[in-house]
């Protein structure tokens, strides 16, 4: 029986001592799960009234609810309302996936982001294990003081969490936000690279790899220089004369060559491509987004502080001096002007129905400190400033329908062939229309012959 070779980077796969999670009855069953830790027991909401509690809000998706709940002030106990699993409204949006929320509860008083439940999960390990990239991304730059290293009962982490659960874009984020790579769990002693492996994970431990091999992400640095060292060289042996030799040789790999798919080289033209335009001096990116700390980039075990932590380190002015503009193409290091959010809201528009949800303004309250007007987010799913107001009319005149165009066959030119069975059917479909027709004609002319009758007979 043929076994596969061991590759030195993906390991030998899971041992065959070791009993297989997804068949064992261990207490790590629901780490594998793809929906969630514990089973969404939440009853469904059949009524359209509107929810009363924070915890209410948060499982209905309702922003409204939740903006009024949080307009009207909220206390301690109502925050830390909790459900049969120890969960609170942050734990079961982190779950679902409900981002405005994770949103609208940012700036909520007493919100405690490190709870545990019944478990041991937090809110961070919930969304990593569900997958929520766009909910785990906010609450790792907009909670202050949101701990990575929590463990559950089990003393799993957020990351080996999203290890177990193929969660590739969770896992580099994690990591890249300062997560410990080498933390094991209390269990059976494994780290998250050892859990990829255990649950078949291969392209999550690829991950891993690829940003142990590259671990700091220089392109977001200022002093990151979008050249490609290579390129002169592979221009000149590109352009450069070939010998008779070498061109038969490139003919023949052309010819009788196989081409298949293969990833990006290190240093090749495609990761020259990828790193110049996700960098802080491209356009492309730094017209939509921003970085802080230009000049210090994100980095493999190295913690990620959030926009709370930065704004309450560094002034306005630093913030704003670090930044990095553009204009006419050019990059320049310019002071913006300053707009707040309530700002751009109010001068905007009169009407409060139109302007942009309050949980949106909420959201980028400490952004919008030291991010220009020009610069601030806007996007359909999370809208700041005016919304357009759009009115919508039905046309008087029906639409009226395109005409078929008959299309010309030429003699001239060859047809594609009729089947036998395909004539037959079109001949019965004829047959049958004309019959339905010549019925309809009989039943017409009984009709009037009838009524004819019966007029001569009343007369």
């Amino acid at each position: 029986m043929a076994t596969a070779a061991k590759d030195p980077h993906l390991g030998s796969g899971p041992d065959e001592d070791d009993v297989s999670l997804a068949e064992s009855g261990s207490d790590s069953d629901s780490i594998l799960s793809d929906d969630s830790v514990l089973p969404d027991y939440t009853p469904e909401i059949t009524d359209g009234c509107a929810a009363a509690t924070l915890y209410r809000a948060c499982v209905r998706n309702d922003t409204v609810a939740l903006r009024k709940v949080l307009d009207r002030g909220v206390t301690k106990e109502e925050v830390g309302e909790l459900d049969i699993n120890g969960w609170n409204g942050l734990m079961v949006a982190c779950c679902k996936g409900f981002v405005e929320i994770v949103q609208g509860l940012h700036h909520c008083p007493f919100i405690d982001i490190n709870h545990q439940d019944n478990e041991g999960n937090t809110a961070l390990m919930i969304a990593s294990q569900a997958g929520h990239i766009n909910t785990v991304m906010y609450l790792l730059n907009y909670y202050p003081g949101i701990d990575t290293e929590i463990r559950d009962c089990r003393g799993f982490t957020a990351l080996i969490k999203a290890a177990m659960t193929g969660r590739n874009d969770v896992v580099a984020a994690l990591v890249m936000a300062g997560a410990d790579i080498h933390a094991v769990d209390s269990t059976k002693g494994k780290c998250a690279r050892d859990w990829a492996l255990k649950t078949g994970r291969y392209e999550t431990l690829h991950r891993l790899r690829r940003l142990n091999v590259r671990p700091k992400a220089e392109q977001f640095c200022e002093s990151y220089v979008p050249e490609w060292p290579e390129l002169k060289e592979r221009v000149a042996k590109a352009t450069g004369e070939k010998s008779a030799t070498e061109k038969i040789s490139q003919r023949l790999k052309n010819t009788f060559g196989f081409r298949f798919p293969r990833d990006p080289q290190d240093n090749g033209v495609l990761d020259h491509m990828v790193r110049i335009t996700t960098s802080v001096h491209s356009p492309l990116i730094s017209t939509g987004c921003r970085p802080l700390c230009p000049t210090s980039p994100p980095e493999v075990g190295k913690r990620r502080m959030a926009v709370p932590e930065l704004v309450k380190k560094h002034t306005d002015k630093e913030l704003e001096e670090s930044s990095v503009c553009h204009s006419n193409g050019s990059v320049s290091r310019i002071i913006p002007t300053i707009h707040s959010a309530e700002s751009i809201s109010a001068t905007c528009c009169a009407e409060t129905e139109r302007r942009g949800s309050i949980l949106s303004l909420a959201s980028t309250k400490v952004a919008t400190a030291f991010i220009p007007r020009s610069m601030a987010r806007r996007n359909s799913i999370f809208p700041s400033g005016c919304i357009p107001k759009i009115d919508i009319s039905r046309p008087s005149e029906a639409t009226p329908k395109k005409e078929k165009k008959k299309k010309r066959r030429d003699k001239g030119f060859l047809e594609p062939p009729k089947w036998r069975y395909k004539e037959i059917k079109d001949e019965k479909k004829k047959a049958e229309k004309e019959k339905a027709e010549k019925e309809k004609k009989e039943k017409e002319k009984k009709e009037k012959n009838k009524e004819k009758d019966s007029k001569k007979a009343k007369k």
